[in-house]
């Protein structure tokens, strides 16, 4: 079980690992304008799903470095999202 808490606010998370590279995913706390709340997220700059993600996104400009870190979210039964994120070059 994974424990995060903000603001005096508890969450208890199901302990989920990344099936991408297997590191334990972290939870993190979302924007509020995502509508998530707290999701948990693979934050390993190592990841394949991560490294790999910068040429999925569609109609992106050549320039930017945008890529996808993979999450999940526990207010949908952990159903993944992707969570946009800035890929290091």
């Amino acid at each position: 079980m994974v424990i995060h808490e903000y603001a005096g606010i508890v969450t208890e998370l199901e302990d989920h690992d990344c099936p991408h590279c297997g590191r334990a995913m972290e939870p993190w706390l979302a924007p509020p304008e995502t509508g998530w709340g707290v999701i948990l997220i693979c934050n390993n700059n190592n990841c394949p799903f991560y490294l790999g993600s910068e040429e999925n996104i569609e109609h992106k400009r050549d320039d930017s470095h945008l890529g996808c870190r993979y999450a999940l979210d526990p207010g949908n039964g952990y159903k993944p999202v992707n969570v946009l994120a800035v890929c290091p070059h």
